[in-house]
């Protein structure tokens, strides 16, 4: 017999972590499967669902390495925050020890899905098939540096349809302290958790099914935290240097004094839209924000401070100053985004952009999640199980960031080079096509 290879530094290093994470699961009896869940989803596969890395990880045994990952995923009572939480211990250092943090990110993520039982799942907008469509969505806010990201928080949006309906709850296990809350309300509860657990903050980047949220950025405002957000061609502000008017004065001495801000017809706000088309030549600069996979990036911009004008005829006082960045490409006949932000009044207009674009950021990571570690894959129905696998997606490529910025932040690392035995020759997962010589 030949000599075991003693494991490599990195194996080393994802053993230390893996038995974090299983640490902190809690209970001993899943130390073991946790850790070979984590394994299974960072083995070469294209399915990252149960029984595919229960033939991977145990070709001699599938049934009983089976039920192991599905017990500790679908029904195992460990705290997905504590998880997380051990995995941000470990990895979020690895990334400040290159740079800063410089944004949270809140942003949605679909996940196509047929049929009505499975926890969520309703007909609504999904961003991976750009349309409506039968899907789960579910709401991210991620922590980035100029050059890398990592999840830090993930959950799964419940439509009201869901919430109100008692049988579809008790089958799929959704807690009873969930009810429903829209998408602004979990990312505001993510990132009140993030400051509690003291990550460092940065400038909050959302896109405009955000950022048109005035309560949700207003909230941000109150916690003094500052934002780049999209929002509509249709918001209205007021032009740069114009307000509402006051309360008028009252007359004589009785009844309560004025206190609502007035609008009339010759004093009102503007559409983003109306004021950009309005801009004069000058006002549009050219500007490079990253190096792209073959050229600079590059666009017109043009930025003005003005105040928001939603429903401020309900307010005493007018909504503070803000930026509105507004992007206009060469060849379009109008402009093509808009974003408000919260940032200091000096920001210089290359800052603003950079900001406002990086949110691309992002795109790696789900990219990353969907397409090698099985975010998508998981099978099963149940609340508990849809954000177990989730966590587990998240704490695998947790050291896969880690990893990257021992290194290069912009590298690419796949599978670990795991030991990964073959799985049975007659192996065949639920629902795969059957080969034509098996026909």
């Amino acid at each position: 017999m030949g000599k075991k290879t003693a494991p490599g530094p990195q194996e080393q290093r994802f053993a230390a972590y893996i038995e974090g994470l299983a640490e902190a699961a809690g209970h001993v009896d899943r130390n073991i499967p946790l850790k070979s869940y984590c394994t299974g989803l960072l083995l070469p596969g294209e399915r990252k669902s149960v029984e595919p890395m229960a033939a991977r990880l145990a070709p001699d045994n599938v049934r009983r390495m089976h039920q192991s990952l599905h017990h500790v995923v679908a029904d195992a009572p460990w705290s997905d925050e504590a998880v997380l939480d051990q995995c941000l211990d470990f990895v979020l250092p690895a990334m400040l020890r290159r740079e800063p943090v410089v944004a949270w990110v809140v942003d949605d993520t679909g996940f196509p899905k047929k049929g009505h039982e499975s926890v969520g799942v309703a007909r609504q907008y999904c961003g991976q098939v750009g349309k409506q469509d039968n899907c789960r969505v579910a709401v991210s806010l991620s922590v980035t540096t100029e050059k890398a990201s990592m999840p830090v928080a993930f959950r799964l949006y419940l439509p009201e349809t869901w919430t109100r309906d008692r049988s579809r709850r008790t089958k799929t296990g959704v807690p009873d302290e969930i009810q429903f809350q829209t998408k602004t309300e979990i990312a505001l509860e993510q990132i009140q958790r993030a400051r509690q657990r003291g990550i460092p903050q940065g400038v909050v980047l959302a896109d405009a099914g955000y950022g048109v949220d005035t309560g949700f950025r207003t909230a941000l405002t109150k916690m003094e935290v500052a934002y780049v957000m999209g929002v509509q061609s249709t918001v209205t502000v007021w032009k740069p240097g114009e307000e509402p008017k006051p309360a008028p004065a009252r007359r004589g001495s009785k009844g309560r004094p004025r206190k609502l801000l007035r609008r009339d017809a010759k004093h009102q706000p503007v559409s983003a839209k109306e004021l950009a088309v309005s801009l004069p030549a000058e006002a549009w600069m050219k500007v490079t924000w990253r190096q792209g996979v073959k050229q600079k990036l590059h666009s017109r911009f043009a930025a003005l401070r003005v105040r928001p004008a939603h429903r401020d005829y309900w307010r005493a006082e007018p909504h503070p100053e803000e930026w509105l960045l507004i992007e206009w490409l060469a060849d379009e006949t109008e402009p093509t985004k808009y974003w408000l932000s919260t940032l200091p009044a000096d920001t210089a207009l290359v800052e603003l952009v950079h900001l406002a674009k990086h949110r691309w950021i992002i795109e790696r990571d789900y990219q990353e999640l969907k397409q090698e570690l099985g975010l998508g894959h998981y099978e099963g129905r149940g609340w508990r199980g849809f954000h177990h696998h989730a966590t587990l997606c998240i704490a695998a490529y947790g050291f896969l960031v880690a990893e990257r910025n021992r290194f290069s932040p912009s590298a690419r690392i796949g599978n670990l080079g795991l030991p990964a035995p073959e799985p049975p020759p007659d192996f065949r997962p639920r629902g795969a096509p059957r080969s034509p010589r098996a026909a």
